[in-house]
């Protein structure tokens, strides 16, 4: 596993609270800021380190250590010209990646501009997921199927490969179900379960969603 990055979260909307909550619940270094006085108390009960601030004013930038960040989501995308600013100030700082909500591809065309790395429609990728992709530890996709619900595409372990499905038994380990097998593009639903794992194989599985922090363990 990669060594721990540090994340910030600016904005304190569903989005942003979502993305803040699940990375810091993973045990993750997440910094969440919003200039809504009223957000950032309510998020304090769930995300460690929540500060009430202005992302636009540069010198806010220094007096939080976002030169220091890994990965810095501006969650903002409902307001285009705070999020421009942010993206800005983030490349300015060093930051290495910046990921951004938009409202539409117009915006996402413009924030990437700017110099957003990434940028995510909400109604077509949940908060949720975007902390999975960034956590995962060898997970390649997240969708959730239902709330309780996901099916996860993942890397085959360095200490999974040569085993087979048998052997790692990972419905009891972890409380998953292996569905497919991918190798490339080819899919296979009808699994073999005593055939060996290969390193360039990804399982699809389908788990409850409050158990996926085991995986990445």
């Amino acid at each position: 596993m990669s060594m721990q990055k540090n994340y910030a979260v600016f904005g304190l909307g569903r989005y942003g609270t979502a993305v803040a909550q699940e990375l810091a619940a993973a045990g993750a270094e997440v910094l969440a800021v919003d200039r809504n006085q009223g957000l950032v108390n309510s998020a304090a009960a769930t995300i460690p380190l929540v500060k009430c601030a202005d992302i636009t004013d540069p010198e806010v930038f220094e007096l939080l250590g976002i030169s220091n960040m890994d990965v810095v989501i501006v969650a903002m995308g409902n307001h285009l010209e705070e999020s421009v600013m942010a993206v800005m100030l983030c490349k300015e700082a060093g930051v290495p990646t910046v990921i951004a909500k938009c409202a539409n591809e117009t915006h996402g065309r413009i924030l990437q501009k700017v110099g957003a790395d990434q940028t995510i429609i909400p109604e077509q990728e949940s908060g949720f997921r975007l902390a999975k992709n960034l956590l995962s530890s060898g997970f390649v996709d997240v969708m959730e199927l239902t709330d309780k619900v996901s099916l996860i595409e993942l890397d085959v372990r360095q200490e999974w490969q040569g085993k087979s499905l048998a052997d790692l038994n990972l419905r009891k380990k972890y409380g998953i179900n292996v569905v497919a097998l991918r190798s490339g593009e080819d899919i296979a639903v009808a699994l073999d379960p005593s055939a060996p794992l290969e390193q360039n194989q990804k399982l699809v599985i389908i788990a409850d969603t409050d158990k996926l922090r085991k995986l990445k363990a």
